[in-house]
C-alpha cells in the first residue's frame, strides 16, 4: 500500500485498502471474543493508510486493531488451498452473504493480484495462490435495472420539483437545478459536474452549445487524499490527465446554466455551481436534494420504487435516450466518457427497438421486400 500511495488517485487507494481488507477477513485466525466483521474491516482499513503507521488507533478500533495483532494467519497460510478459497470468497460476497456486484468482484481481485505479485517479487510466495480460482458465475450482472429510467415527461417534471426543495432563503433545490440538468441531458458524472468551471462552458442565446470537460472531483474522503480535504482532484476517467471531453448540449440546459449563472454567480476558482459559501457541492448535499425532490415528482406508489433512486439514474436516462435516437455506440461512449463495450454491455440491451420495422429493414436489405398481392 506504501508503494502504491504516491502515484495513485485518492479513490483508486480506497479501492486498494477496500480489497485487502476484504482479503484480510478470509486471513482470521481463531480465538476468543473475535470482532465484529465490520469493525474488523474499518481497522483493517485504518491501518494501511501509510500515515497511520505510528499512530494509536481511534476510538472504537482498538480492541479489534489488537484482536487481529495476535490472530491474523501469515502470508504463507494461503499456500493452504482452504485459506485461499475462503480469501477469494470475501471478494465476491459481501457481509451479509449476499453477493457483491461485479464491478467490486473484480476491483479486489484485480488489487489482491497487484499485492501478491508484489509478495511473489520479495520472495514471500512462490505462486498467486487465488490464480486458478474461476468467478462465483453469479456475480455477473448485466444490463442496468431499466425499472431505475425516467421518461422525458418525468425527467422534465423532476427537474422542476428540485427547485422547490428547501427554503426560498437557503435556495438548496434552485442551486442545483441545473446541476441535475448536466447529469439528465448531458450524461455527465456527478463529480464531473462538480468541477465544471464557466470557462469551460459555451452557452450561446439559442441553440446548441458546448460543454468541455477537463477534470473531476470525485469524493474520497480525507485521508485518501494529498491535500487532506474530502474531494480529490483529477483529469477525466477513462482520459489521459490532460486531454477534454467535448459534449454537445441542448437548449434546454443550455437555457438552465445560463439561468444558474446569472442568479448564482460562478465560484471564486471558476466554478460553475458551488454552496452557499462558494465551496465545492458535497455529495452528501446534491444527494439529499434529489431524494427529496423525487418526493414531490413522484406519485406516492412509485416513491418506494427503483424509479430515479438515485443521481446515476440521471446518467442511464441521457444514455439510453441519445441510444433511442439512433446515435452511434461509439458517438454514445465518447459524450459519455466512457467506452463501446460499457455502452453494449449496460445500455443497449434497454433500448426497446421496433422489432417489426427491424425486420422490415431486414427484408429491404436482402431484397425480399413483399409484392403488392395481385388483386386483378
Amino acid at each position: 500500500m506504501k508503494r502504491r500511495w504516491r502515484t495513485a488517485a485518492a479513490k483508486t487507494r480506497e479501492g486498494f485498502a477496500d480489497s485487502l481488507a476484504a482479503a484480510a477477513l478470509g486471513m482470521m485466525g481463531e480465538g476468543g471474543d473475535v470482532p465484529e466483521l465490520t469493525v474488523v474491516r474499518r481497522a483493517i482499513r485504518w491501518n494501511i493508510v501509510p500515515a497511520h503507521a505510528d499512530e494509536e488507533p481511534p476510538a472504537g478500533l482498538e480492541e479489534a486493531c489488537a484482536w487481529l495483532a495476535g490472530h491474523s494467519l501469515p502470508l504463507s497460510a494461503l499456500k493452504s488451498s482452504n485459506v485461499a478459497e475462503d480469501v477469494h470468497y470475501r471478494f465476491a460476497y459481501r457481509l451479509d452473504g449476499k453477493l457483491a456486484g461485479k464491478e467490486t468482484y473484480k476491483r479486489r481481485r484485480r488489487n489482491f493480484n497487484a499485492a501478491m505479485a508484489y509478495a511473489i517479487q520479495k520472495g514471500y510466495l512462490e505462486a498467486n495462490p487465488v490464480a486458478e480460482l474461476e468467478r462465483p458465475a453469479t456475480a455477473q450482472r448485466g444490463s442496468i435495472d431499466p425499472r431505475i429510467l425516467m421518461n422525458p415527461v418525468q425527467a422534465r417534471e423532476f427537474l422542476v420539483a428540485v427547485s422547490y426543495v428547501g427554503s426560498v432563503k437557503r435556495n438548496r433545490g434552485r442551486r442545483l437545478v441545473a446541476f441535475f440538468g448536466c447529469i439528465l441531458y448531458a450524461a455527465m458524472r456527478p463529480a464531473e459536474v462538480v468541477a465544471l468551471r464557466k470557462k469551460d462552458c459555451h452557452l450561446p442565446e439559442s441553440g446548441w452549445g458546448v460543454l468541455t470537460l477537463r477534470e473531476t472531483r470525485p469524493v474520497a474522503g480525507k485521508k485518501w487524499t494529498d491535500t487532506g480535504e474530502r474531494h480529490d482532484k483529477r483529469g477525466l476517467k477513462m482520459r489521459d490527465p490532460e486531454a477534454d471531453r467535448p459534449v454537445p448540449i441542448p437548449p434546454e440546459l443550455v437555457a438552465m446554466l445560463r439561468a444558474h449563472l446569472k442568479e448564482f454567480g460562478s465560484a471564486p476558482d471558476g466554478r460553475v455551481f458551488h454552496n452557499e459559501r462558494g465551496g465545492l457541492v458535497g455529495s452528501t448535499s446534491y444527494y439529499r436534494v434529489w431524494m427529496e425532490a423525487r418526493l414531490f415528482a413522484l406519485p406516492p406508489h412509485k416513491v418506494d420504487s427503483p424509479l430515479a433512486e438515485k443521481p446515476y439514474a440521471g446518467r442511464a436516462f441521457c444514455i439510453t435516450q441519445w441510444l433511442k435516437a439512433g446515435l452511434a455506440v461509439a458517438e454514445v461512449a465518447r459524450r459519455a466518457g466512457t467506452s463501446p463495450e460499457v455502452i453494449d454491455r449496460h445500455y443497449s440491451g434497454l433500448v426497446d427497438n421496433s422489432e417489426e420495422e427491424d425486420n422490415q429493414k431486414i427484408e429491404k436489405a436482402m431484397g425480399w421486400v413483399a409484392q403488392e398481392p395481385d388483386t386483378a
